[in-house]
C-alpha cells in the first residue's frame, strides 16, 4: 500500500521518509514549499506533490492516490483538522506525530465517524506518545484499580525547529493535568518532584504532555500528571513565564520568538541521535495508597519517532488496526515499545 508523508521536508518528516524507504515502503512526499519538495523528491527518487492544507480540492485529489497519510507538518493544532476531514471524506487512514493535548482530544471526537468510514485515526505515533502510552498501559495492567498516574522523562537530546515553534505557541496557555477524568488547565510548572535516574536524583516539573489526553483513553485512569526533567534555572524561568502569559499571546512577541527559533534551532544531528537516550519513569497509585513503579529507557526521541511512526503505518496498511480513534497502546498493547532496538524495560 502507498501512503503520503505530508511535511516530508521538515526535520522529523525527513527522518521518517528515510526510515520508510529503508523498509521498502511505497511513499509519496508532500508539503507546501515547492522548492523543498522538488529537492527532496529528486534526492529520494520518490514522487512529490505541492499543495497547502487550505486547498481542500488539491488535498482530496492527492489523497485519492494513496491509502493513508502520515502527517508530519505542525503545529497540529492548525494542520490536523483539514487533513482529518479530507481523510474521512476519501476513506484514508490518518496518522500523525503530534504531542498536543488539544489535538488528541480533537481527533478522539471523530471516533464514531471514523468507524463508520472504516478509517483509523492515530495521532501521536512518535516519541509523543508511543513509549509513555505503552508504559501507562503496562502500569494499569499491573494495578487495575489505579486512580492516579504520574510519568516523567529525561533526555540528553534537543528539540527540532518544529517542536520548538509549537512549544513557543503553547507557553502562553500554561500547563494541563487530568483531574477526576477532566483535563484541567494549571499554571506552568504547576508541580515539581524528584526521581532517581541511574543513581542520580533529578528534579522534574509538570508539563502539558500528550499523555494527559492519551493515557486516559488507553487506561481510564482519571488523574494524570506528566513531568519533564529540568535544571533549577530552567524551572525558575518556566515559573516566571506565568507572570507574562498575556504578553506572550501578542502576535508581535510570538513573531520575534519564532524568528529567533527559525534562525538558531536545527535539531539534534545524526551523531547525537545515535548517542543520546531517554529515560521514562511511571508511577500508579490506587485509593488505598498502594503504589507501583516502572521505567523504560529508549533511543533518542527523534530517532525513535521515525521507527515507531513507520512501524505503525506498516501495521495500519496491513489491516492490523480496527477503524476509529486509537492510541498506540490501545491498538498494539503495552509491549509494542519493547519490539524496537535498544529499548530497555519495563524495570521497576
Amino acid at each position: 500500500m502507498k501512503y503520503l508523508i505530508y511535511g516530508a521536508y521538515g526535520y522529523t518528516g525527513r527522518l521518517i521518509a528515510y526510515e520508510a524507504l529503508q523498509r521498502g515502503h511505497d511513499i509519496m512526499l508532500a508539503g507546501r514549499d515547492r522548492q523543498k519538495i522538488q529537492e527532496l523528491s529528486k534526492s529520494l527518487h520518490r514522487p512529490g506533490e505541492v499543495f497547502s492544507l487550505d486547498d481542500h480540492a488539491s488535498l482530496v485529489r492527492v489523497l485519492k492516490k494513496v491509502d493513508a497519510v502520515l502527517h508530519c507538518a505542525g503545529p497540529f493544532s492548525k494542520t490536523a483538522a483539514p487533513m482529518i476531514k479530507a481523510c474521512l471524506a476519501t476513506g484514508k487512514h490518518y496518522v500523525d506525530i503530534t504531542g498536543e493535548i488539544s489535538v488528541f482530544e480533537y481527533v478522539a471526537s471523530w471516533n464514531e465517524k471514523a468507524k463508520a468510514a472504516g478509517v483509523v485515526l492515530m495521532p501521536g505515533s512518535g516519541f509523543d506518545v508511543v513509549p509513555t502510552d505503552c508504559l501507562a498501559l503496562h502500569l494499569k495492567n499491573l494495578m487495575p484499580d489505579a486512580s492516579r498516574l504520574e510519568m516523567g522523562f529525561q533526555s540528553n537530546s534537543g528539540f527540532s525547529r518544529g517542536t520548538a515553534l509549537t512549544m513557543t505557541e503553547n507557553l502562553s496557555r500554561g500547563g494541563a493535568i487530568r483531574r477526576n477524568g477532566k483535563i484541567v488547565k494549571v499554571r506552568n510548572a504547576y508541580r515539581t518532584r524528584q526521581w532517581e535516574v541511574k543513581g542520580k536524583l533529578l528534579s522534574f516539573v509538570s508539563i502539558p504532555w500528550g499523555d494527559v489526553s492519551t493515557a486516559y483513553h488507553s487506561t481510564g485512569i482519571p488523574n494524570i500528571i506528566i513531568y519533564n526533567a529540568m535544571s533549577p534555572g530552567m524551572m525558575r524561568r518556566l515559573k516566571n513565564i506565568n507572570w507574562f502569559t498575556l504578553l506572550l499571546r501578542l502576535g508581535i512577541i510570538q513573531y520575534f520568538m519564532k524568528r529567533k527559533i527559525r534562525k538558531s534551532v536545527t535539531g539534534p544531528d545524526e551523531q547525537l541521535r545515535n548517542a543520546a537516550s531517554t529515560f521514562i519513569w511511571g508511577e500508579v497509585t490506587n485509593e488505598k495508597g498502594d503504589t507501583i513503579h516502572a521505567h523504560l529507557e529508549t533511543p533518542e526521541g527523534y530517532k525513535l519517532t521515525a521507527q515507531t511512526a513507520v512501524e505503525i503505518m506498516e501495521r495500519i496498511c496491513n489491516g492490523e488496526v480496527k477503524p476509529g480513534f486509537q492510541t498506540p497502546a490501545s491498538a498494539f498493547g503495552s509491549d509494542f515499545i519493547l519490539r524496537f532496538e535498544n529499548v530497555k524495560g519495563f524495570g521497576s
